[in-house]
Parts: structure tokens; sequence; C-alpha cells
């Protein structure tokens, strides 16, 4: 069955990367195109992929999306599996963020292009109690589900236990932990972020795994930061780590 890309930036995010097959493409008539909508049509064109131009009217049963006048059929979400992640060959050590339970698809969507950014290179979650990509958590990351490794597992637990004997660290967000999330060394394992729900945080049992549990400290004493806040500031504390320890911007 067939899902929808809403919007320039993602359809075009989507043909440039090329993971997934584009069935059909809908462009608004009379619509000011610009450079995005012009490659847009040169590599729908280029790859043989069917494109239309359609009135506004035919645009108002997706009113509730921001799809600026491009709309792209595409096949399901292709994800990794987790043994081709694990036993892939890399320079230097790997870096994954796991979600458990982040429902809210636009907070997801936004871990995702985060993740993408700071270098990381998959991201694993729950088949339930957790957000799938869709065509929300698609717009919200910008495109950046086409550009970093999905991997959906029915138990994180069991895959917690795998990465922990492949050398991996698992670091989990905790308000109330006592260390700050910068006393960290990332640059120097295989780790793997946990964030947890918007609102019941991480699962006990994943706490129990984490070999660290870390805090973003605030200054006033307010609940909590969003979730994909939060996430955005650890991992990005593994990008500074490492261009302080290179010397160079990556």
């Amino acid at each position: 069955m067939d899902d929808f890309v809403f919007g320039r930036n993602n359809v075009y995010e989507l043909l440039q990367k090329g993971s997934r097959n584009v069935s059909k493409i809908l462009l608004m008539k009379n619509m000011r195109e610009n450079n995005k909508i012009t490659q847009i049509i040169d590599m729908a064109k280029e790859r043989g992929i069917i494109f239309q131009f359609l009135p506004k009217e035919k645009f108002t049963q997706y009113s509730q999306y921001s799809h600026q006048g491009v709309i792209a059929y595409v096949a399901p979400v292709k994800y990794t599996e987790f043994e081709d992640f694990l036993f892939r060959k890399k320079d230097g050590y790997k870096k994954v963020i796991i979600t458990d339970g982040v429902e809210d698809p636009h907070n997801f969507g936004s871990i995702i292009r985060s993740a993408v950014c700071a270098g990381f290179d998959a991201v694993i979650f729950p088949s339930r109690r957790n957000a799938n990509i869709n065509s929300t958590v698609e717009k919200s990351s910008a495109g950046a589900v086409n550009h970093i490794d999905l991997i959906m597992v029915n138990s994180l637990s069991a895959i917690i236990d795998k990465l922990k004997n492949n050398d991996f660290w698992i670091i989990a967000s905790d308000m109330n932990a006592k260390d700050n999330y910068y006393d960290i060394n990332y640059c120097d394992m295989n780790f793997a972020i946990v964030m947890g729900s918007e609102k019941e945080g991480i699962s006990q049992t994943i706490m129990k795994q984490s070999d660290y549990k870390v805090k973003i400290p605030m200054i006033n004493k307010f609940d909590s930061l969003n979730v994909a806040n939060a996430a955005s500031i650890v991992m990005y504390e593994s990008v500074k780590q490492t261009i302080q320890k290179t010397g160079n911007d990556v």
C-alpha cells in the first residue's frame, strides 16, 4: 500500500536519496515554480516517474498537511534489519539513538532529523508504544528519514542486550540522574542514547540495562524539556567532543 510524502523539501530529499519507490507525484497547477520544483520535475522525468499537475481543489483533501502543492506516492519506508546494521563495517565508532515510547510523530520526526545532522548511524524504536514512520514523521524530519538506518524492533530490551554484547554502551537520558550529559566521553566508544516517552520517560527495564544515566541541568525549576529538544542537546554533545578531540570541523 502506498504512503504519502508531503512538501517540496521532503519530496526532493526522497528523490535525491532514491531508496524508496515513488509511483506518482502530484503537483498543484499554477503554483509559483522555484528551483526545487524544477529539480523535482527533472528527476521524475529522468526516472520515469508519473507526475501530474492538478487544480488546487484536488488538494483540499490533504489540507491538514503542509503539502506546499507537492505530494508523492511512495512505497512504505524500508526499515533496516538490526543484524545488518550491527555487523556492517564502519571506520571509527558507531552511535545510535533509541526512542523508548516517543509517541508524538512531530517529536519523533525531529529526533530523526537531529540524528542525521549529528552524524548518528541509526534510530532504533519499538514497533509498539512508539510513533512509526508515516507522512507526519517524514514531514517533521524534513526528509531525514531517507538518510539514516531506521530499525524497528519488537523488543527494545533484547536489542539493548545485543548492543551491550557487541561493545555498545547504553546512555539513558533521565531528568533525575546524578550525572550531567556532558560528563560522558562520547568519542571513544560505541554508544546508544536512550530517550523516553513524553509522559513516562524511560521504562524501568531499559533503565536497569543502562550503563550511564545522565540529565540536562536546568537553571529554572521547570518540569522538563521537550523530548526532541533534549535529544538534540545530548546528541550534539558528541559532535562537540569530536570537534574538540580532532581539532577539525565535521
